[in-house]
């Protein structure tokens, strides 16, 4: 993979593009929070026979620190939206796993018609009505529960509540192990509070190309199942359970999804070199 960088006021992304052909589609694979371009190593290398495919740290995390903790959703769906530039990328398909499902959904408010598909891992809608209140003041009061855990007992918690294979937790262990506790509490709180500050912002999320929903069926990540059985169950979005799975489902399964996503590209005409 070739790595590139792209630089913003704050600091460096740091973000990955495997072989390019002209006529294939593009992947913008997008990890979730304290994740980082390692989350999708097996659809990089799984999918990058048939699509063009990118990855990225993104602010924050892995190689794209430091990064001060002073941005917001909109600003990293900004970000992407300057890297894809760069790259002279259009009409992607965009694969987020948790929070890089909510960039996505950002990055598709503010540039409608850009992305021509979307693929939600273990992600959820940005929709206000599906969360209560008390789930918002949660989302931004979690610092202190963080950093109430001795760091030695969080990097045990965190692979084991996020992946139920040896190689998902294998993966997640080493992602957390290059964070300082002080770094992963600050940012674990950040993404959450921001989160819950997009959904409270109030604009509709409303999906305007074609999505699918994958999610883990050990999922246990908050309530990301009971969101996305409702998020299925008001819009008509197909939702697959990948089996076996947990929060980190394109890890615990990755032939499963990379399968799902070749078949959802496929339904878009996008691997046979028309337009999506």
């Amino acid at each position: 993979m070739d790595e590139k960088t792209f630089v913003t006021g704050l600091g460096t992304i740091h973000y990955w593009t495997g072989p390019v052909e002209a006529a294939r589609p593009w992947l913008i694979f997008l990890p979730g929070l304290t994740a980082d371009s390692r989350l999708f190593e097996r659809q990089m290398e799984g999918l990058g026979a048939r699509c063009n495919c990118l990855v990225w740290d993104a602010p924050a995390h892995g190689k794209s620190r430091p990064f001060p903790l002073d941005f917001s959703l909109e600003d990293m769906a900004d970000y992407l939206r300057g890297i894809l530039d760069a790259e002279g990328i259009s009409r992607p398909i965009l694969v987020g796993q948790s929070l890089g499902g909510y960039v996505s959904q950002v990055f598709m408010t503010r540039y409608p018609g850009t992305a021509s598909g979307f693929v939600s891992i273990d992600s959820c809608s940005l929709e206000r009505e599906y969360y209560t209140g008390a789930e918002l003041w949660l989302l931004k009061h979690t610092e202190g529960m963080y950093r109430s855990i001795p760091w030695g007992l969080l990097k045990q918690w965190g692979p084991r509540g996020t992946a139920e294979s040896a190689y998902g937790r294998r993966v997640m262990a080493a992602m957390m192990a290059d964070y300082t506790q002080d770094e992963y509490c600050a940012l674990t709180a950040h993404g959450f509070r921001i989160l819950a500050q997009s959904i409270e912002a109030g604009p509709s999320y409303a999906l305007t190309c074609p999505a699918l929903l994958l999610c883990g069926e050990k999922d246990g990540a908050g309530s990301c199942k009971r969101y996305d059985r409702a998020w299925s169950r008001k819009t008509g979005l197909p939702l697959t359970w990948v089996p076996g799975a947990g929060h980190n489902s394109n890890c615990d399964a990755p032939e499963f999804v990379n399968q799902a996503i070749a078949a959802f590209v496929q339904s878009l005409g996008a691997d046979k070199g028309q337009p999506a």
